[in-house]
């Protein structure tokens, strides 16, 4: 299998080389998109290729109808990443792109796709556990009032009225994927998981962290950051160093 030449809209390689050790393969949190990833290229060795998935509704795709559930998205994207699979790959995923990371690791096996190297999720409670947040029903003003308690959107945007009229189905319809997620018993996986929490993040709290551990058949790593639930901008640094040591334990050819 040969990684494709022709652009794909759902797979921006960031630093895109022929003979890549590793693909890591990056999913965003609500909201978000590539440009997430787009400082990572500095942290992390040239050898591994970093793939963020761009999903509808977001940057260039802004025009385009976000997806409202994990099901239908999990079936397209994996459709669209089989062609990247032919080297060693891993997925991070922060809040919704950790549930949207670890059913793309499911639904892959199901279809004769060679397993990921490494699942890396952040700041997301263990797959069995739901959501108590009803935030995708609420009205905009009051999604709007709990966006700025989050403090994961930059206050420009908050401030900016007609962005935000544009961003919003977006951010509904991703909401709506995290709130509306059951999870489906399935076997673990047997790549191991490195689960990362933020110290001060209430949405993702301990318990709910380390019950991620019946998923892997593997020993489970834990690690905190300091921050609250966007640790992953804040302590970007810290967060990428143990991304590295992690894949490092695989293989040294990414370094």
């Amino acid at each position: 299998m040969h990684a494709p030449t022709y652009l794909n809209p759902w797979v921006k390689c960031l630093n895109p080389t022929s003979t890549p050790a590793l693909r890591l393969f990056c999913l965003p949190y609500a909201g978000g998109g590539s440009a997430i990833f787009r400082s990572w290229l500095h942290q992390l060795p040239s050898s591994i290729e970093i793939c963020p998935i761009q999903l509808p509704g977001r940057e260039e795709r802004v025009r385009e109808p976000a997806f409202e559930a994990i099901a239908p998205l999990v079936q397209t994207v994996s459709r669209h990443i089989r062609p990247y699979l032919d080297v060693p790959y891993a997925f991070f995923g922060h809040s919704m792109g950790a549930l949207i990371s670890f059913e793309l690791a499911q639904k892959l096996r199901f279809h004769q796709a060679p397993p990921p190297l490494h699942l890396f999720v952040s700041g997301c409670r263990a797959p069995h556990i739901p959501n108590p947040r009803q935030l995708h029903t609420l009205a905009d003003s009051l999604l709007l009032h709990e966006l700025k308690c989050l403090k994961g959107t930059p206050q420009q945007i908050l401030d900016n009225p007609e962005l935000m009229q544009l961003l919003m189905p977006t951010l509904r319809a991703d909401f709506a994927i995290c709130e509306t997620y059951t999870y489906i018993e399935q076997p673990p996986l047997d790549c191991p998981i490195s689960v990362f929490g933020g110290t001060e993040d209430s949405e993702a709290p301990a318990d709910d962290l380390k019950a991620w551990h019946r998923y892997t058949r593997l020993p489970l790593s834990l690690f905190w950051l300091p921050g609250n639930h966007f640790f992953l901008n804040t302590r970007r640094t810290l967060l990428l160093e143990i991304i590295a040591v992690q894949l490092k334990q695989h293989s040294e050819q990414f370094f």
